[in-house]
């Protein structure tokens, strides 16, 4: 259960016999419905300015955001969020980005949302710090609870389990 290695014994020893149950993937779809519809790095992309623009108006721009498919595996990251500054003339210019791992794309819309307030805040604050909890709780009240149920999730999957809002096929093109 290394992804809950950091809550109380107490809460780990509760998961683990949800698990013993056989009543974990349960929970979990009970909590929450569908998987979000955002498929495409556009979508991704005007979904997280959406929430920048409302929580952090006055934030440089981002200039990309996109799901990240290598993401977890690499670095064994969710997300990320990189500045890349150059020198253009006397001018310094900075690029900001935001990766998402490929897993987000077939999860309920609340933990999609939990990952980008996560990078967002990132912006402000760069420690994992009280001050970096607060802006992603003010963001997302409920940010602590999909955060846990996020590492269930990701329990159940570690676990051997299978994924419980497999992507679905995409119609194609009108043609």
């Amino acid at each position: 259960m290394k992804y809950l290695a950091a809550y109380p014994a107490a809460l780990r020893a509760q998961v683990e016999q949800v698990i013993a149950q056989g009543r974990l993937a349960d929970l979990l779809r009970g909590r929450y419905g569908d998987a979000h519809d955002i498929r495409t790095d556009r979508a991704l992309y005007d979904y997280v300015s959406e929430l920048k623009n409302e929580f952090l108006r006055n934030a440089e721009p981002l200039s990309k955001v996109a799901f990240d498919s290598k993401l977890h595996v690499i670095r064994n990251a969710l997300g990320t969020h990189t500045t890349v500054s150059r020198v253009q003339g006397s001018r310094l210019k900075s690029k900001r980005e935001i990766r998402v791992a490929g897993l987000f794309k077939e999860v309920p819309l609340e933990w999609l949302r939990m990952i980008v307030v996560h990078e967002l805040a990132h912006i402000k604050v760069r420690e994992h710090d009280k001050a970096f909890y607060q802006l992603c709780t003010h963001m997302e009240p409920a940010y602590h609870q999909f955060e846990f149920d996020l590492r269930l999730y990701l329990t159940h999957l570690d676990g051997g389990g299978d994924r419980l809002w497999p992507a679905t096929a995409s119609p194609g093109p009108n043609l």
